[in-house]
């Protein structure tokens, strides 16, 4: 029999347990009593109706590429899988906005608004396969935000599902505006923003978009005889007050893996790589791509240059992209998304390398390291419990480590499920009770995504 009459319900029961849970490895997975898969607001409407009259919690789900368990079941809940809310509504080219449903993918959005002279910048690694709403649940960032800005620098608007003070649950807040300026009240929109599900289900967003670039970016590529030398660099690049629109590391185990998956034709002989993209036009874009070379050598590089080569530098940043199911093919991998500040990013890594090789485990490192952020991914041999016991230890000391120096213990990811304990580390306690006055204000039935970000550790 089905709970809601007239919406696409899943009742496969291995097609369930696939939309159970995200990507992170070991976070713990509920067992929902069914999956809808909505195709307007109006529906995730009375889905959330729905479930606050039965007693089930609310569990959004997007593509399923998070990596901290945010959008992993819990007992007794209703996974609403918002893929299927595909449309881009508006593209507004005068205005440079658009409004689209929670579960556009990524790049499908990039490429639609190409179609208008319009760029949308953030654009995580998943761009290929993540959607919107997914990106607004963990305030994604990407390779090009260290310039361009992150997700909610671009959400100016979004529709939400709602309880609480609102109304009844399964009230539809419109939240937000279309004007690039506006301060009527508090910043709700924001709020939502990084909640990962939390606060209520998002089901369409508008966002703020650029102008299309009109030169083809410039690539400088820099190896290094360490990851730390790597990290000196980027310190360097900041100093000097440069800005790339990119500035990404992969380290040799990295390429190796993506060049072992896709051979890319990559060559793996230094221990690590930095890809800075320039993208500002003319002579001042080439005069910033001689400033950051330099600043690469005058850090220790063993080499570095503009590759005049597009096809090879766009191979480069595909690997970058590949980085994670790269690794994930041998073997399980505990993917960590801590953020430093950009003067602590080589401590940060020599930090990382001491911690694997103390207790023993494989870890390899990406990073958008222009902004501090680090993506150490911890490999572990199928099966093999004290290599997972091991891997757990290793990625609560980055945790720590991360916090000492100033950081937190998620630049991207969210928290989820797997960053609770390091968020409670990271957070003093009068922002925490904060934090879970909101949660129950606005879902006083605890009725949305339980148990993740403000959940019990």
């Amino acid at each position: 029999m089905s709970l809601f009459a007239g919406i696409d319900e899943v009742t496969d029961p291995d097609v369930l347990a696939s939309l159970s849970h995200d990507e992170a490895e070991w976070a713990p997975v509920g067992r929902a009593v069914a999956a809808v898969r909505p195709r307007s607001t109006e529906e995730v409407a009375r889905i959330v109706a729905g479930c606050a009259e039965r007693g089930l919690s609310v569990v959004p789900r997007g593509a399923g590429t998070g990596l901290s368990g945010g959008a992993n079941a819990v007992d007794g809940c209703v996974i609403v899988d918002l893929s299927k809310m595909t449309a881009i509504l508006e593209v507004d080219a005068d205005n440079m906005i658009c409004v689209v449903q929670a579960g556009v993918v990524n790049n499908d959005l990039k490429a639609a608004v190409a179609k208008h002279g319009l760029w949308y910048p953030p654009d995580p690694a998943s761009s290929p396969w993540s959607t919107i709403g997914g990106n607004v649940a963990t305030n994604a960032g990407g390779l090009c935000c260290l310039k361009y800005g992150v997700t909610r620098d671009y959400v100016l608007g979004l529709t939400a599902v709602v309880g609480g003070p609102a109304g009844d649950y399964g009230t539809v807040a419109r939240l937000g505006r279309r004007t690039t300026k506006g301060v009527s009240g508090y910043d709700l929109t924001s709020l939502f923003v990084g909640a990962e599900g939390t606060l209520g289900v998002v089901t369409d967003v508008t966002l703020k978009l650029r102008p299309a670039r009109k030169e083809p970016p410039r690539t400088v590529v820099g190896a290094f005889g360490s990851v730390v030398s790597a990290g000196e660099a980027v310190a360097e690049t900041t100093r000097q007050g440069l800005l790339p629109a990119a500035l990404e590391l992969l380290d040799r185990a990295t390429l190796q893996a993506v060049e072992e998956w896709k051979h890319l034709g990559l060559s793996a002989d230094a221990e690590a790589l930095l890809l800075a993209q320039i993208d500002t036009p003319g002579a001042a874009g080439a005069e910033e791509a001689a400033a950051v070379a330099g600043a690469f050598t005058r850090a220790g590089a063993l080499w570095a240059e503009q590759s005049t080569d597009e096809v090879e530098a766009e191979q480069l940043f595909a690997a970058r992209r590949l980085a994670y199911p790269a690794m994930e093919r041998l073997g399980p991998v505990l993917t960590e998304d801590v953020c430093v500040p950009r003067s602590a990013v080589p401590g940060m890594l020599a930090a990382i390398e001491e911690i694997g090789a103390r207790h023993q485990v494989i870890i390899a490192t990406i990073a958008h390291a222009g902004d501090g952020n680090l993506h150490p991914l911890i490999i572990t041999p199928a099966g093999d419990d004290a290599a997972r016991v091991a891997a757990q230890a290793a990625f609560s000391e980055i945790l720590e480590k991360a916090i000492a120096a100033g950081g937190t213990v998620t630049g991207e990811h969210g928290v989820g499920l797997l960053k609770r304990a390091g968020m409670r580390q990271e957070l003093s306690p009068a922002v925490l009770a904060m934090q879970s006055a909101v949660k129950r204000t606005l879902d006083p039935l605890n009725l949305f995504n339980p148990g993740k970000v403000v959940g019990e550790p």
